[in-house]
């Protein structure tokens, strides 16, 4: 009477140990980004035909962050590290020279685009890590990255191409768009302060100023002397500058005194420029990000 439940269940482990035996499904080929900005950058180029690992978590500060042993192995056995370089990720360089050492695939994104040095402050003359302002030296990134990715095994060149394609006409649109929008602020207003040097790239493209910032370095991990404050400030009200832009990954307390010290009615606004926020943040990728500064930066400064 006990026969058929122990037919059944050698049926069952039957069925079990034939499933073990089948071939494991081909995982993806592994792609590892160093910041959040390029990380969406790299999953919209790349679309679903890799697995893409993000180091930097939302909200985060490129400068500073730091990344689990298991992630630091993870980068030496990608298929490709993809970073954003010219000393942005000061933190993680001796991770991404033992994954070169160890043979992974490195694009290094400065690598690609135009440099541009600091024009002012500690860092002045040295290369700018901050291309991303500008949605055309993007373009560059991505025409680097697809070339980088058709070398991975297992990529189909024809739906990289689609994505890449398809992504640089959205970076074609950006660019426009951010034309267009600018071209409503009065020449003599284009002028950016801000909590570190950040915007020289944007300045570069759509013609703005930068009076200064309130760290006068190219990182966030310096810090403003009581001189550096008075010397901006001074700055500030000859070029009667009606907002000050404040980092969103960063707290706003030293914008807060620059804007007292200035002794004038001075606006501060908030701006997404180092980080991609979490999908309710209001900079859940590049694109949105990027509109979003547009639109605050033509409101701070147009009236």
């Amino acid at each position: 009477m006990k026969r058929a439940p122990l037919i059944a269940l050698a049926a069952a482990a039957a069925l079990i140990l034939s499933g073990c035996s089948q071939p494991n499904t081909p995982e993806k080929p592994q792609v590892v980004v160093t910041t959040n900005i390029l990380g969406d950058v790299t999953r919209q180029v790349l679309g679903d035909q890799v697995q893409v690992t993000t180091l930097m978590q939302p909200n985060a500060d490129p400068h500073s962050f730091e990344i689990s042993a298991q992630e630091a192995s993870l980068m030496g056995s990608a298929d490709l590290v993809v970073s954003n370089g010219l000393g942005l990720e000061g933190g993680l360089q001796q991770h991404l020279d033992r994954a070169a050492k160890a043979g992974a695939p490195m694009l290094v994104a400065g690598d690609v685009v135009e440099v541009l040095p600091y024009s002012s402050g500690d860092a002045e003359g040295t290369p700018d890590p901050h291309f991303w302002t500008d949605p055309a030296a993007m373009l560059d990134v991505v025409n680097a990255m697809e070339t980088a990715a058709r070398n991975i095994e297992g990529i189909d060149a024809g739906r990289l191409a689609a994505s890449a394609d398809a992504y640089r006409d959205q970076l074609t649109r950006l660019d426009i768009e951010m034309t267009d929008a600018f071209a409503a602020i009065p020449k003599e207003r284009r002028a950016l302060v801000t909590n570190h040097h950040v915007f020289g790239y944007l300045a570069e493209r759509f013609d703005f100023r930068v009076v200064g910032a309130v760290i006068p370095g190219g990182t966030t991990l310096a810090a403003p002397s009581a001189a550096d404050l008075r010397k901006l400030s001074e700055a500030v009200r000859d070029a009667g500058v009606p907002t000050i832009f404040a980092e969103s990954s960063q707290p706003d307390r030293l914008v807060q005194v620059l804007a007292s010290e200035a002794g004038l009615n001075v606006r501060v606004a908030e701006l997404f420029t180092e980080s991609l926020t979490g999908p309710d943040g209001g900079a859940a990728t590049y694109l949105d990000m990027m509109r979003a500064n547009t639109e605050r930066i033509v409101q701070g400064l147009r009236t």
